[in-house]
């Protein structure tokens, strides 16, 4: 099964795009912004909170990159409307950053003063590594400029992020803490699995010893009870921290975390820029390709021998 399973991930790439849609689906409100606001209000029922996503890393021009950005107004609009209790998380590349760092920036600040008009939040979500340099100064600039709706996101695989987490301490910044799902070179990311969860740790005490608010970000259990332990020996609240995870994964570990009296975000992504991150969804999760693929490949089985 596991050998089928990274099988179907090394093929992601040749695959058709309608077939990849339908493998990623679970991860993926929608192509709508009604689609991502009907799941925001399930997740809330359940006591939730959520993070909205609008996909767009595939954008190419500086009008897609504004539209983008528009996209997120809309979304602000909508979590008003509805009452919602859920904030967003941008990648700069949808906002224009591989086409322009000063678009890029326009884009954001606009983004992050819409969010303070409704009282709401933006994170700032790291890609690969040859955009952390940039996610970093954009968020140092903001951050001195007065702009506190505004958080990023440190990845434990890489080897920097114990520097960068001391570089930006003195701001006590909200940060979403992942293990990171970007392929880097061993020059400059932990590559082996023990490393990379040593190396979450080692900057979960970073953040917490520097004051940060942590949203701890992963579905590695052993990582969540370690998370949890630190968070229990610093005497810290439910309202001082919180966990993430993403739509469509670990579902049942969700409800017993909030059971548990846990604050819990999950990540809720939607557009019709789906692509990339479906890939990178599916090459992070084989066992679950091949689950979709095999169930996807007994209906088609089933409806061919009627």
């Amino acid at each position: 099964m596991a050998i089928f399973d990274r099988a179907i991930v090394r093929l992601l790439p040749a695959v058709p795009r309608p077939v990849v849609q339908k493998l990623s689906e679970r991860y993926i409100a929608g192509p709508e912004l009604k689609d991502a606001r009907e799941t925001v209000r399930r997740l809330n029922v359940e006591g939730k909170t959520a993070t909205i996503d609008v996909l767009g890393e595939e954008i190419t021009t500086e009008e897609e990159a504004r539209a983008i950005a528009q996209a997120y107004r809309d979304v602000f609009a909508s979590i008003d409307e509805a009452a919602l209790d859920s904030n967003v998380s941008v990648k700069l590349t949808g906002l224009g950053l591989d086409l322009s760092y000063d678009l890029c920036r326009e884009n954001l600040l606009e983004v992050v003063r819409t969010a303070a008009g409704y009282g709401n939040f933006v994170r700032i979500d790291m890609e690969d590594s040859s955009t952390t340099d940039d996610t970093l100064r954009l968020y140092r600039e903001l951050r001195e400029e007065g702009h506190d709706n505004l958080g990023v996101v440190f990845q434990a695989r890489l080897r920097r992020t114990l520097g960068d987490i001391e570089g930006l301490a003195d701001l006590r910044p909200s940060v979403r803490l992942c293990k990171g799902i970007y392929l880097e070179p061993v020059t400059i990311a932990f590559t082996e699995y023990e490393a990379i969860r040593a190396n979450f740790l080692r900057c979960l005490d970073a953040l917490l010893d520097a004051g940060c608010y942590v949203g701890i970000a992963t579905h590695d259990e052993w990582l969540i009870g370690e998370s949890l332990a630190r968070v229990s020996r610093r005497g810290l609240g439910p309202l001082d921290y919180e966990l993430q995870m993403l739509l469509g994964v670990r579902v049942e570990r969700r409800d017993e975390l909030v059971a548990e009296g846990h604050r819990l975000r999950v990540y809720v992504p939607f557009g019709e820029h789906w692509y990339r991150y479906s890939v990178r969804r599916l090459q992070e999760n084989p066992a679950m390709a091949g689950t979709i693929a095999r169930a996807t490949a007994g209906r088609v089985l089933h409806l061919g021998s009627r």
